[in-house]
């Protein structure tokens, strides 16, 4: 085979997969690539572009899995119509997506006390060295005193979000919010103890669902004093009405 036949048939594969090719790619790359393409989507002429190469894609899928229903002797399904937004959704829909890209929320500075670590220690059994030890922590660990657990600060996200205010709920009107769990998260800097952290929220993306719509939000966990924040979160939540 011809060096030219060769990249072209690579290069045919790779339109027809495109997600393999994401998944070489490596971890630093990929979030550069989400952050690109996020941003892509705020602009208003790469944003359409990009809206019209998804929707091109998802025909072609749809087209694909009828052929193949086709084939094996399967009986076609009708697709469903675009899902109507009406009343209390629909009026939500308008407004949150007017604020996509935008930071929504600041959180107050939060103490991270040994005593907090330690009772999460205490509540999830993980009493690594690095988090209750403060004696062997300033000997032997390279940030020189004992840090909060990663997975401490995810849970002090409804905390530091402001989510789970009854006083002041963010969505007063919904029967029901709920965390649909989280796409992404990167712990880049440690968090130390003493340390007063806060979240930063930016609405990244507003999706239809049956019932309701759901919300990706990019979180920022800074330090106070510190560039690199301590923690970066995707994380997707479900309204329903």
């Amino acid at each position: 085979m011809k060096v030219v036949d060769f990249l072209k048939r690579k290069r045919e594969i790779l339109a027809q997969h495109p997600f393999e090719l994401k998944d070489w790619l490596s971890p630093a790359i990929r979030d550069y690539w989400r952050e690109f393409q996020q941003k892509a989507h705020l602009h208003p002429l790469l944003g359409r572009v990009l809206d019209l190469q998804s929707e091109s894609q998802s025909e072609q899928q749809q087209d694909a899995a009828t052929v193949a229903q086709v084939a094996n002797g399967q009986p076609v399904m009708a697709q469903e119509p675009a899902m109507a937004l009406s009343g209390e959704i629909g009026e939500l829909y308008g407004v949150l997506q007017a604020r996509v890209g935008e930071e929504t929320h600041v959180g107050e500075w939060l103490h991270i006390s040994q005593q907090m670590i330690d009772q999460f220690a205490a509540a999830t059994g993980d009493n690594q060295w690095i988090h209750t030890d403060p004696e062997r922590a300033a000997a032997e660990s390279p940030f020189k005193t004992t840090i909060a657990h990663g997975f401490l600060t995810l849970s002090l996200l409804p905390q530091l979000t402001g989510s789970v205010d009854e006083a002041t709920p963010e969505f007063p009107t919904a029967r029901m919010v709920v965390n649909f769990g989280l796409d992404q998260v990167r712990f880049p800097y440690p968090i130390k103890v003493d340390s007063k952290i806060r979240a930063r929220t930016k609405l990244a993306r507003v999706t239809p669902i049956k019932g309701g719509l759901e919300l990706l939000k990019e979180i920022k966990v800074e330090i106070e004093g510190i560039r690199r924040p301590g923690c970066v979160i995707e994380s997707v939540t479900r309204i329903y009405f």
